[in-house]
């Protein structure tokens, strides 16, 4: 399960945290003749070579490496704008699978659960996930309800809304490893009422809906990571 974890933390960390959006734009644009397809292949591998450390692996972390990048590749050869989110999805899904079966082979055909005494990867790999890596999700997931504006002008601070969901959803997580679930629900109605005023304001009915779905997706998640990781380290102690 750590291997799963390690790999699981190198795939978030190069596919978000250290993916800047330039990166992105160019391969859309040239890809296969983009140079950051390759360079984003090279990290992967690098990361993963990094947070495993065995020799054994190195041919393992190759393969996983390579497969990443015909991934993408793949992904940006048949995505269309109108496809974006599906094929989003897709690549993700497809990231992960691969991650399994690596770990699958490498451990013969079995993932050892009752090896989890590193939890610290346990921790970085959920607090990781709820960074970038989660806004992105959401984001993708409610692009499709997207409202259109009124308000010509936006007050609001650059990239604020984004900043906040990412330290909501650490609060929830340190809440839930902490075993203070009812601070949730204090968070969550702190929340309300800092959007009540924006949102009677704005007497938007979409924008409304919109603001809840993203933030009880934000909590959700945040809440299933909690649950996950405390679940694992609880198994690694017993």
């Amino acid at each position: 399960m750590i291997l799963f974890t390690k790999l699981l933390l190198a795939h978030l960390i190069g596919d978000f945290i250290l993916q800047p959006n330039k990166w992105v734009a160019d391969k859309e644009k040239k890809k296969e003749k983009s140079i950051y397809l390759y360079l984003h292949t090279a990290l992967h591998l690098a990361l993963i070579l990094l947070f495993v450390a065995k020799t054994d692996f190195i041919i393992y972390g190759v393969l996983l490496a390579v497969s990443h990048g015909i991934i993408d590749l793949i992904k940006l050869k048949f995505q269309k704008k109108k496809t974006k989110r599906i094929w989003f999805s897709v690549d993700q899904l497809m990231h992960l699978l691969m991650i399994f079966i690596i770990v699958l082979v490498y451990n013969n055909t079995s993932i050892d659960f009752q090896n989890l005494n590193s939890n610290i990867w346990i921790f970085i790999t959920g607090i990781v996930l709820l960074t970038k890596p989660t806004s992105i999700i959401i984001k993708n997931i409610i692009s499709i309800w997207t409202p259109e504006s009124k308000n010509k002008e936006d007050n609001s601070l650059q990239n604020a809304g984004n900043y906040i969901g990412i330290l909501e959803r650490l609060f929830v997580f340190c809440f839930i490893i902490t075993n203070h679930f009812e601070a949730i629900g204090f968070l969550l109605a702190a929340k309300s009422i800092f959007r009540f005023g924006d949102l009677k304001e704005a007497k938007d009915r979409k924008l409304t809906e919109y603001v809840l779905i993203g933030t009880l997706l934000s909590f959700g998640i945040a809440i299933l990571a909690g649950l996950v990781v405390e679940f694992f380290t609880r198994i690694s102690f017993s």
